[in-house]
Formats: structure tokens, sequence, C-alpha cells
């Protein structure tokens, strides 16, 4: 494959973030023949390599680390929560020095040319409460009320870096009704229990009653 003719299939994608394996399928040609010429196209700085098989072009400006997230995990989906989550809301204002994700494979950690993703499992039956963000072209992310219940179910199971909150600030269409019924969604007693008392403290900190 001409190295050139690659970008006619870059370009038709029209979003920042393409996969090894998109552009083969697309182009009809190999794998390798594929591999090939988006390894001359980096040598060139027309591109570059995010991850494994995950690429973007250099100057393409709308590139954001969350625009990553979908390719990340081959055959399993992940949504972004937990801090990061409550940061796009604008619930806390520290930015996180890496992008926080759920999803139902084992913990790991993924680190790419756009940033640092922090993979955090829960259990398949409370991987829900997502949507995407925007639009369909973008990233799943929890809704505010279940990224926050994703923290205090992450912090029951002795991940205390997700119990603290050193400020939260929550929007007039935040529903604590709604995160009060993703408590009751958890589905081990014991780890319900605990973000219930865990979820008790945050509202008598920020004296709301529900």
């Amino acid at each position: 494959m001409a190295k050139h003719s690659i970008l006619k299939f870059i370009k038709g994608l029209y979003r920042p973030v393409f996969t090894t394996l998109e552009l083969s399928a697309l182009s009809g040609k190999s794998l390798s023949a594929t591999i090939q010429a988006l390894n001359y196209l980096e040598k060139q700085g027309v591109v570059f390599k995010i991850y494994r098989g995950i690429w973007s072009e250099v100057t393409n400006e709308s590139l954001s680390p969350y625009l990553v997230v979908p390719f990340l995990l081959s055959g399993q989906r992940s949504y972004v929560s937990f801090i990061s989550a409550l940061h796009i809301y604008g619930i806390i204002e520290q930015i996180p020095q890496s992008i926080t994700l759920a999803s139902n494979v084992h913990t790991k950690i993924i680190h790419t040319k756009a940033a640092t993703f922090y993979v955090h499992r829960i259990a398949p039956s409370f991987f829900k409460g997502f949507r995407w963000y925007k639009d369909a072209d973008s990233f799943l992310i929890a809704e505010p009320e279940k990224a926050l219940i994703d923290c205090l179910y992450l912090s029951a199971r002795k991940k205390k870096q997700f119990g603290y909150f050193p400020e939260l600030y929550f929007p007039k269409s935040f529903s604590f009704g709604k995160a009060r019924e993703w408590v009751e969604k958890i589905p081990d007693d014991k780890i319900r229990s605990s973000v219930k008392k865990k979820l008790d403290k945050v509202f008598q900190f920020k004296n709301i009653h529900v």
C-alpha cells in the first residue's frame, strides 16, 4: 500500500483517534502492510502511536485523552468515573493527574502518550449508570451520582484515595435521591453498608438532608 494512501482512510474517519485494525479493514490491506504504512508516516511526523494499535495525527487539535478511552481495552467496555468524572462535572476542582476508568477487567494502570489511565474493576452487576459524553463519538462517562457512588464503592474496598474529598460542589441538577438509589444497587451487603455510612458523612458535611 502506498504510504500516502492510508491518509485518505484516516481522514475519512473524521475523528482524532483511530486503530491499526480499523485502517486495515477499511483499506482491505493486510495488518502488516498497514503497520508498515503507519510506521512510515510516524517517521515523517504525520501520525504518532498513542498506545498499542492506537494512533492519532500529530496536527489534530481536537485530540483529547478522553477520546482514547473507547479503544484502550480490546473487546471490553470502560467508562470514565470516580475522580475524573467528578472533575468533568465540576463537582471537584482539583485536576486529576490521571484518568480513572471503571471496567469489568482486573485493575491495571495503562501508560500512553496521551495520558495515564487507572482502570478499576467493579462488579459486573454494578457496571451501569453511564452514558455517552455529549455525543456518540466521544466516550462513556458515569452519571454524576454514579461517579460519586463509584468512588465510595472503591473506598469501601480499602482504596482510601477514593474516600476523601477536599471540596465538593454539587450543582442543582445533582440528585441526592438518585445517589442513594445507586447505593441500594450495590450487590455486596458489606460494601453496600459501608457506602451508606460514607455517603451519610458526605451529606452531613455538606448539610444535606434527603
